[in-house]
């Protein structure tokens, strides 16, 4: 009895050890592959459009206004050029125990997701609900730094510009400039871009048109951060690549 039971273990180890290797090396090949094609699509997208329908164009770097790019780093993420994936102050802040009643003092883009683990999740992963958000948290991390090691901040943001939803059924910056403002991305103005972006991290209840109120009040504040960081030196060369 304990003989087969070693040889039961013995075995489950292989088996174990070549499903690991396996899945190395082919998440290793779609990373490098994603260093210069775009995801056909992602499970984020087909779960997110599930009775919406889908609207998506993929549109290159030079396409997108940097008034595109400035408000997505203002209102996310504005350590992304300085971080290696994780802005671990934000987190820190996160994780403090507030008093009851008293707001956070986090500024606009200073959230514990930064734009590297948003592109790890909705390249690579799915959507997190209950004891799946712990489970997804290990490869987040995988992810994330491999995302930053092989494809670098310019290609971490291209590509979350293109996959992220920005409406119901609608991903990326192409799609929602059409559809929001019948233009390209290319031709956003600054407050058009910010209103885009003012709709994350909920598309489908913080409607862009028509309206909500939260877009509403929010797409001021992103085109205040956007003059507050648009100097940054590190801000500047990577919107104007």
């Amino acid at each position: 009895m304990a003989l087969q039971i070693a040889k039961g273990l013995r075995t489950l180890y292989r088996i174990t050890k070549k499903v690991l290797l396996y899945s190395f090396l082919s998440s290793f090949l779609y990373i490098v592959v994603g260093r210069f094609l775009m995801p056909p699509i992602t499970i984020m997208q087909i779960t997110n459009s599930w009775g919406y329908g889908f609207k998506r164009n993929y549109v290159s770097w030079e396409k997108m206004a940097p008034s595109v790019k400035l408000a997505a780093i203002a209102s996310e993420d504005q350590s992304f050029t300085d971080h290696g994936g994780f802005d671990w102050d934000a987190v820190e802040h996160s994780l403090r125990p507030r008093k009851k009643g008293k707001k956070s003092k986090i500024p606009l883009g200073g959230g514990a997701s930064t734009i590297s683990q948003q592109v790890a999740k909705n390249v690579f992963l799915f959507n997190g609900v209950g004891i799946f958000r712990y489970v997804r948290k290990l490869p987040e991390i995988y992810f994330t730094k491999m995302i930053e090691w092989c494809w670098g901040k310019k290609r971490i943001l291209e590509v979350y510009l293109n996959v992220i939803e920005m409406g119901p059924g609608i991903f990326g910056i192409e799609a929602a400039a059409q559809h929001y403002f019948g233009k390209p991305a290319s031709r956003l103005s600054r407050a058009e871009a910010a209103m885009i972006i003012a709709c994350l991290p909920n598309p489908k209840r913080f409607t862009v048109k028509p309206q909500s109120a939260r877009v509403g009040w929010r797409y001021p504040q992103i085109l205040r951060e956007m003059s507050n960081i648009e100097d940054d030196e590190d801000v500047r060369i990577l919107i104007r690549k």
